[in-house]
């Protein structure tokens, strides 16, 4: 079953034994911004996967970011998580968003997972990061 995550759920509940404070405060956080779409996925009424996203306005047309996706280690590979990209796609649609973009380590298993789901590499753009000490 899958449903909408609104800014007043508790979605991180289930999770509060697995997380430190820092990831709690970082899903509040989150989910208080105005552009916030997060999407649940249950299983017997447990949380088995979700997405945190936003909506954002491009140059070119309006874009869905996915910033955080995730299905539990015992659920992956079952079909989970290609349930739950199919409803960010259908988000998308419903909102007239014409793309749906994402961020994911190249050498980690996920990133095959995207490519099989039609998401594609681009090469214009590059990740860049500064470390400051702190």
């Amino acid at each position: 079953m899958l449903r909408d995550v609104h800014r007043d759920d508790d979605i991180h509940r289930p999770f509060r034994t697995h997380l430190r404070e820092k990831a709690g405060q970082y899903l509040s956080e989150y989910m208080g911004c105005k552009q916030f779409a997060g999407f649940a996925l249950y299983d017997d009424d447990q949380v088995v996967g979700a997405v945190f996203a936003h909506t954002k306005t491009w140059w070119t047309s309006p874009q869905l970011m996915i910033d955080e996706f995730f299905i539990s280690g015992e659920k992956q590979r079952k079909g989970y998580g290609k349930t739950l990209l199919g409803y960010c796609d259908q988000f998308a649609i419903e909102q007239q968003i014409s793309s749906i973009v994402l961020m994911t380590n190249k050498y980690m298993p996920s990133y095959l997972f995207y490519e099989k789901n039609d998401y594609l590499t681009t090469q214009q753009y590059v990740f860049m990061f500064k470390q400051i000490p702190v």
